[in-house]
């Protein structure tokens, strides 16, 4: 049986949208290479992510006993997290919004058969 190793980020201050671009990227690959594309990737939401992975790596190290080297992303999505509504008035009395949107970081890493 496969064991799952999972980390989450909640309420990451960059839009699922954006934060699925760089996570596309990363899918099926090995952790230790996706890792080394996070810390070239230029785009903001790539740290978040970098933080995630990082985390689901010394999950998997510290209690589940795996070895980093055999680690492969299995599963990695960005949820949308709660939008913070800022207003912004605008000529002729107008009102327009500002939607700061949130999200849900999971990544869940698998051993190598």
């Amino acid at each position: 049986m496969q064991t799952d190793v999972r980390a989450h980020a909640r309420f990451i201050p960059h839009p699922p949208q954006k934060v699925r671009l760089i996570a596309d990227l990363l899918r099926g690959k090995p952790a230790i290479e996706a890792q080394n594309v996070l810390k070239f990737t230029p785009n903001a939401a790539a740290r978040p992510l970098l933080k995630v992975l990082n985390s689901a790596m010394a999950n998997a190290e510290e209690n589940f006993g795996l070895s980093r080297d055999n680690l492969y992303i299995y599963k990695i999505f960005a949820d949308e997290g709660p939008t913070r509504k800022w207003r912004r008035f605008g000529a002729r009395g107008r009102f327009k919004p500002w939607l700061r949107r949130s999200s849900h970081i999971t990544i869940v890493l698998r051993e190598v058969e």
